[in-house]
């Protein structure tokens, strides 16, 4: 493994990288430099990887920046969950028929996700949904199982 995490000739899934540069950012007291971001990840990465994936995040909404010398310094807005729906919204928007996407989606679920997903969704409505993450995992479909549909 190299000093990035990975394995050499092996390439990352999609979003992994970003997912560590946040996790980097993350980890930092202050704004930091993208050198401080490649050497916190092992310094695996060029220099100029881990600027790409900077200003991608950036076009993203999930990290700030802001002139330091001649250089940048860097913040996250957002985690990695946030990334994450994100992109889910981006695929989303792509989609004609987002009815059909989000049934199947949903028909994906493991029966512990579905409910965790109604729960969320009637706290939205009640103006709360961030409480929802801090389900206890009981119920129908807790045990992690798929459940069936017909």
């Amino acid at each position: 493994m190299d000093r990035a995490g990975q394995e050499p000739g092996r390439r990352r899934g999609q979003g992994q990288l970003e997912a560590m540069v946040l996790t980097a950012l993350h980890e930092a007291e202050e704004p930091v430099t993208a050198a401080w971001v490649r050497d916190r990840m092992g310094g695996g990465l060029a220099y100029t990887t881990v600027i790409t994936i900077l200003s991608r995040l950036l076009a993203k909404g999930a990290v700030t920046r802001e002139k330091a010398g001649r250089s940048f310094v860097w913040t996250p807005s957002a985690d990695a969950a946030g990334l994450a729906a994100n992109r889910m919204r981006q695929l989303l928007d792509k989609e004609n028929d987002r009815g059909t996407v989000l049934t199947r989606f949903v028909s994906g679920l493991t029966g512990e996700d579905e409910q965790l997903l109604r729960d969320l969704l009637a706290k939205s409505h009640n103006g709360s949904a961030a409480d929802g993450a801090q389900r206890s995992g009981t119920g129908p479909g807790s045990d992690g199982t798929r459940r069936k549909r017909d």
